[in-house]
């Protein structure tokens, strides 16, 4: 089977120890750092859509949005560059941060770049909340954006150092889960916000502190992971970590083939340079290509501009701000099914299911768009097809909170050997946020001009990287985050990369099983 699946014989069941209470309860606190990201995807659009901050810093847009009764295009109604720079400046920022990040983490450890991550977004909520032009929620979008950069680089490496490798997967996936919650929380703050008669605007934004305040305040009582203690020597540290998170004292197997990493690590002293060798280019594509297409999904087009989307697309303003709500409702949800599948049927299966789901209901709804606005944009939904339009969204919004969605963080967070792990996810955060940038600066301009052939566009994508997952993303499920390389050694393109003495580290010999 192209792509085929790995079973792992060995490490995976001689390590000793047992899911504890602490390392669940550690794992949840800091996956929080996820509410960051999600509170401003989902508070973005809702915010763009309210009439008074529209007047206060882009009046331009207002009047084009108020006109849409007249004979303008429904496509074109936000179209401004000033105001999706509002909005995607963060992501600039953030692919800058990573890299100072990825520093910081291997240095210092990941707890410490959680708390200045969540130090850095709660400068940027306040600036933002306190925002009387245009340069101060710039300035602010920008501080947000350095926090979120730390805040993606560093919880993802910690969620999969913590976690026992047969539950990896559900605990990465907290991560993805706080993103959602934190875009549902957006939504209806924003739906609230929106009926004050004054600075509903600022209140949406400047309660960004919040989660900001729940992240740096729950970094600060984390246990950093037994990988980074012995990467900065403090190996006794780590083998009392290690006893502790797992529940037992007997963990020699699992302790050695850290400190083994560990020593192999600190050979490296450019892991810039060495993530370049041939060993590390199946790490480098999927890093780079798994970001690249969660983005080019197009989930943007409805978690940024969700409400600027519904009105566009016909409905009123309490209308499309609910409209919102709805989708974020059914992302959560979504979400805590790829938690409690994820390590039962694998990351691939996900992948593939949710792929092929997207791809039906964004060409579906492409269609109906079509069917309505035509080219020239100059058409209204009735209610039973404004439902229908609704229902094609949640689909889609589904299918990818089960599938690239959470596992666009978990695979690539899972699959390097610790001397380049933070390397690797800096490339992973910053492709991610180059590609949000782009798309996030790009969407309504495309919407103005590609109309209803955007959602033809981005499925086309969709189409592409379900065939890419099929042939070339090995199974990773239940696999030691140690003893990755020997997923890419028994993979049928990917092997050949993989030297032999690359797959020889460990105490135990292992058995590999193509399915």
């Amino acid at each position: 089977m192209a792509g085929g699946g790995f079973v792992s014989r060995g490490n995976a069941g001689n390590y000793e120890g047992k899911v504890t209470s602490f390392v669940i309860i550690a794992c949840l606190v800091a996956a929080t750092g996820g509410l960051l990201f999600g509170y401003d995807i989902g508070i973005s659009g809702g915010v763009t859509s309210m009439d008074e901050f529209l007047i206060k810093f882009f009046p331009e847009v207002y009047e084009k949005e108020k006109n849409r009764s007249g004979s303008g295009s429904n496509y074109c109604k936000f179209d401004s560059e000033i105001l999706t720079l509002f909005t995607s400046s963060l992501y600039l920022a953030a692919l800058v941060a990573s890299f100072f990040a990825s520093a910081t983490t291997k240095a210092l450890g990941r707890k410490v770049s959680m708390t200045i991550g969540g130090l850095v977004f709660l400068a940027g909520a306040v600036i933002n909340g306190a925002a009387v032009n245009v340069a101060m929620l710039i300035i602010g979008r920008l501080l947000l954006g350095v926090g979120i950069g730390y805040a993606n680089q560093s919880v993802p490496v910690y969620l999969s150092e913590m976690a026992p490798a047969q539950i990896r997967g559900a605990l990465n996936i907290g991560f993805q889960m706080a993103i959602t919650i934190g875009i549902l929380v957006a939504n209806l703050v924003n739906y609230g916000t929106s009926h004050m008669k004054m600075n509903g605007w600022r209140v949406s934004l400047g309660l960004a502190v919040v989660p900001a305040i729940i992240m740096t305040i729950g970094s600060l009582f984390l246990p950093d992971t037994p990988n980074s203690l012995i990467e900065r020597g403090q190996k006794e540290e780590a083998r009392e970590m290690l006893q502790k998170i797992r529940g037992t004292n007997n963990v020699d197997a699992e302790y050695n083939d850290l400190v083994e990493a560990s020593e192999a690590s600190i050979r490296v002293q450019q892991p810039w340079k060495d993530i370049l060798e041939p060993k590390h280019r199946p790490h480098l594509v999927i890093v780079t290509l798994i970001p690249f297409f969660q983005q080019l999904t197009g989930i943007n087009v409805i978690m940024f501009y969700a409400p600027v989307l519904f009105k566009t697309l016909g409905f009123g303003d309490d209308a499309s701000l609910m409209s919102a709500v709805v989708t974020g409702v059914v992302n959560v949800c979504a979400t805590l099914v790829s938690i409690l599948t994820v390590d039962k049927f694998g990351r691939r299966a996900l992948f593939l299911e949710g792929g092929i789901q997207m791809i039906i209901s964004q060409f579906t709804l492409g269609a109906v768009i079509a069917s309505v606005f035509g080219a020239s944009g100059e058409g209204t939904f009735t209610k039973s097809q404004g439902n229908f339009a609704l229902f094609l969204i949640c689909v889609y919004v589904a299918a990818f909170a089960w599938s690239w969605g959470p596992l666009g963080w978990l695979v690539p967070s899972e699959i390097f050997p610790l001397e380049i792990r933070s390397a690797g996810q800096s490339i992973n955060v910053s492709v991610n946020m180059l590609c949000t940038f782009f798309i996030g600066q790009l969407f309504l301009n495309m919407l103005c001009h590609l109309k209803f052939g955007l959602f033809f566009f981005f499925g086309s994508f969709v189409i592409l990287m379900t065939f890419f997952v099929y042939f070339f993303l090995p199974e990773t499920k239940n696999v030691p985050i140690e003893e990755m390389n020997r997923v890419w050694k028994a993979h049928w393109f990917w092997g050949k990369f993989i030297p032999d003495d690359a797959v020889g580290l460990g105490h135990h010999q292992k058995s590999v099983e193509i399915v």
